[in-house]
C-alpha cells in the first residue's frame, strides 16, 4: 500500500494526529533537519500498522516534510482497515 505522509517534527511523543483524505499526518520526535527524522518515522510506522520496519519503506520525499511510503507486509485490506480507524 502506497501512503502519503505529512510528518510534523519537533513533538514531544510520535504520534498520527490525523487523516486528510489519504494523507497522514505524523508528529515525530526529532528536528526537521536531522537526517534520524525517516528512520525514525520508519520505526513508528512499522509499529503504528504492526509491520517488521523492513516493510515499510520511504519511495519519495526523504529529504521533505511529504512522504510517500510504501508499506508492505500485510494484505491491503488489513492496511486499510488501520488507515480506516484513523479519525
Amino acid at each position: 500500500m502506497i501512503v502519503k505522509v505529512r510528518v510534523i517534527p519537533n513533538c514531544e511523543d510520535n504520534e498520527v494526529v490525523s487523516r486528510i483524505g489519504s494523507v497522514l499526518r505524523v508528529k515525530i520526535c526529532a528536528a526537521a533537519a536531522d537526517l534520524k527524522i525517516n528512520l525514525l518515522l520508519r520505526d513508528y510506522l512499522s509499529e503504528f500498522f504492526e509491520v517488521p520496519s523492513k516493510m515499510v519503506n520511504i519511495i519519495r520525499g526523504a529529504k521533505g516534510r511529504e512522504k510517500t511510503v510504501e508499506i508492505t507486509g500485510k494484505t491491503e485490506e488489513q492496511l486499510k482497515n488501520v488507515l480506516d480507524s484513523i479519525p
